[in-house]
């Protein structure tokens, strides 16, 4: 152990019995361990929400679909056997999907229809796996329909009531004309997403060509995948193997707004909680030079006793790296601590309070998901490490500085 890091360690134990310098030397440290600590926090926090709202997202939406010109398919069973045949396809499913009017005895409202077969689509789909009452049938002789609970409720029906779709569709003319067919509900699903519990309803596939005037042909082929994150690598070569005038969409593609404005609220929360950290390394600063101010005359002595400015620098320079690297610690055992435990905490305050913070029936998600991130945690780290570091400069070459005959004199 250097001669100069031992005295700035003197130094720090020391200072904690002095009054106004403990008091601000502590306030220093404490500020880096809150700022440290929440940033791992929130991010932990984020990341959780980012995932937890992703695989929900990829629950209801397929890894891609295969469509054509104009956003329909022709001879789309032949196009379904092909794509079954490639390596790398899991599963896939025809879907028609367009918009119409539903009514009922007691409201009406603009909804999504899809038209699928439920056993294919249940395969690429994790929409009508929690069916809350009913079942799951779409039976094309009855004109069956299975709709979110959401939506339910909004229409007022139940299982066996009655309800009809309204949808305009081209006749042989070329004029749009309303089409209307009265189906009966067989189930009310859960989608986990209010987007589409409010807001969708499945019909059987023939049922919805019917209704859409689409003949045979239908909107699409939904696909998935065995790597999620090379769906777009293997639609495009999916595309390829069924010639020209035909197209792929990914996930990635479906929800880029939304994937971008989660990492764009990451980036922008990250710097906001970075400035915690800065405003504690000027804490540092500030209470370095108090340091520097009341250890003049020690500084004179040393100095008179053949220590260099530059021997000195290193004691004050050291002391502001000590205190620094005792804040990052605490504070990175402290965020993660609470990262992990951030859900029992938070339903502790929400019993206490008796406040919800994040309603069911508001927010896609009621809890508090954290998922621990070895890079953020490390981010952390090291941006703290430096600004903790030029924190420590000024204070310590002001010390530096110090005119020691001054300084006697005044002894």
């Amino acid at each position: 152990m250097s001669v100069e890091f031992h005295i700035s360690n003197k130094y720090l134990r020391s200072s904690r019995k002095k009054g106004f310098v403990s008091f601000i030397s502590g306030v220093s440290m404490v500020g880096l361990i809150l700022a440290v600590m929440s940033l791992i926090t929130v991010l932990s926090v984020m990341n959780g929400f980012h995932e937890e709202l992703t695989n929900r997202i990829l629950n209801t939406i397929s890894h891609s679909y295969i469509t054509g010109p104009d956003d329909t398919l022709e001879n789309w069973d032949e196009l379904q056997k092909k794509i079954d045949t490639q390596d790398r396809i899991l599963a896939s499913s025809p879907y028609v999907e367009d918009f119409a009017l539903m009514t009922s005895k007691s409201a009406s409202q603009g909804i999504s229809i899809r038209g699928v077969l439920t056993d294919q689509e249940s395969s690429t789909s994790a929409l009508l796996d929690d069916i809350k009452y009913g079942s799951l049938s779409l039976n094309e002789d009855e004109s069956s329909v299975l709709m979110g609970i959401g939506l339910a409720t909004l229409m007022g029906t139940g299982i066996g009531d009655q309800i009809t779709l309204i949808a305009p569709a081209r006749n042989a003319f070329g004029a749009l004309i309303p089409i209307s067919q009265t189906f009966s509900v067989s189930g009310i699903f859960n989608a986990g997403l209010n987007e589409y519990n409010n807001g969708l309803a499945f019909i059987h596939l023939y049922d919805a060509q019917d209704l859409f005037g689409l003949g045979n042909n239908v909107s699409g082929i939904r696909l998935k995948v065995d790597d999620l994150f090379k769906a777009n690598e293997i639609t495009n070569k999916v595309v390829d193997t069924l010639g020209d005038g035909y197209y792929g969409v990914d996930w990635m593609q479906q929800q880029k707004h939304f994937i971008r404005a989660l990492n764009l609220e990451k980036q922008m929360i990250a710097i906001i909680l970075s400035l915690i950290i800065a405003v504690a390394a000027f804490n540092i600063v500030s209470m370095m030079v108090m340091v520097v101010t009341d250890k003049k005359s020690d500084i004179a002595i040393l100095r008179t006793i053949g220590m260099t400015p530059k021997r000195i620098v290193k004691i004050f320079f050291y002391q502001g790296i000590s205190i620094g690297l005792i804040g990052i610690t605490v504070g990175t055992v402290l965020g993660l601590l609470l990262a992990l435990n951030i859900e029992s905490v938070i339903s502790g305050i929400e019993s206490v309070i008796g406040f919800q913070f994040f309603p069911k029936d508001v927010f896609y998600i009621n809890r508090f998901p954290s998922k621990i991130l070895l890079s953020d945690v490390m981010s952390i780290i090291f941006g703290a490490f430096i600004l903790v570091i030029l924190a420590s400069i000024y204070p310590a070459r002001r010390a530096g500085k110090v005119n020691i005959s001054e300084v006697l004199r005044h002894e």
